[in-house]
C-alpha cells in the first residue's frame, strides 16, 4: 500500500471523508428480524435498502414504519441489486425468487441451512424456471462465522456480499 493509499484509508476510517461507494442497492425479501438488521446495517455500509414484502398486512406495517418497501422484486433504478431472501418457509418463495432472477439483480441468495434440502429448488422448478437460472441462487449465504442471532446472520450476509462485490473470497485468512 502506497503512502497516499494509506493516508486515504485513514481519512475514511476517521470519518474525515466519506468512503468511495458505487451505487448499491440491497433488497431484503420478506419482513423478518434478519431483514430488519440487514437493511439497517446495509444502509450504514452504503447500500440503498429496500424491503420486498408481498403480504399486504406486513407491507402496510413496513410502509408505516418508514421503510422503502415494494410488493415484488423488480429491477432497481439506482443499480443492479443484491437480493437476499430472508425466510425460506414462506409460500411466496418461488415467485419472489423467480422475479429476482428475471430482474437485473447482480446477486441473488436465500438463507438456509446447507444440511437441509433447499426448498427454493423445487419451488422454482415447479414454476418452470430453467435449471441454469436456479443455479444462480446462492445458498448458503454469508461468511461462515457461526452466526446464531438475526443480527449476526445479517452481519455475516452483508460481509459476504461486500466480499463478493469486491471480488474477494471472504472468510479468514490463515
Amino acid at each position: 500500500m502506497s503512502s497516499s493509499d494509506h493516508e486515504a484509508a485513514c481519512y475514511v476510517a476517521h470519518g474525515i471523508v466519506p468512503p468511495l461507494v458505487e451505487d448499491r442497492v440491497l433488497v431484503a425479501v420478506f419482513d423478518s428480524p434478519v431483514a430488519s438488521f440487514l437493511l439497517r446495517y446495509g444502509r450504514d455500509a452504503g447500500y440503498r435498502p429496500v424491503l420486498v414484502e408481498p403480504d399486504p398486512v406486513r407491507f402496510k406495517a413496513a410502509l408505516e414504519g418508514g421503510v422503502d418497501v415494494a410488493d415484488t422484486v423488480r429491477s432497481q433504478p439506482d443499480a443492479p441489486a443484491d437480493v437476499v431472501v430472508t425466510d425460506h418457509h414462506r409460500s411466496e418463495l418461488g415467485p419472489m425468487l423467480r422475479d429476482a432472477l428475471a430482474s437485473d439483480a447482480r446477486w441473488v441468495g436465500v438463507m438456509g441451512n446447507p444440511r437441509v434440502p433447499a426448498p427454493h429448488i423445487p419451488a422454482l422448478a415447479e414454476l418452470g424456471v430453467p435449471q441454469e437460472e436456479i443455479d444462480r441462487v446462492h445458498r448458503p449465504i454469508g461468511l461462515n462465522i457461526g452466526s446464531r442471532t438475526p443480527a449476526e446472520i445479517a452481519i455475516s450476509t452483508l460481509a459476504g456480499l461486500i466480499a463478493d462485490r469486491n471480488g474477494r473470497p471472504g472468510g479468514q485468512s490463515h
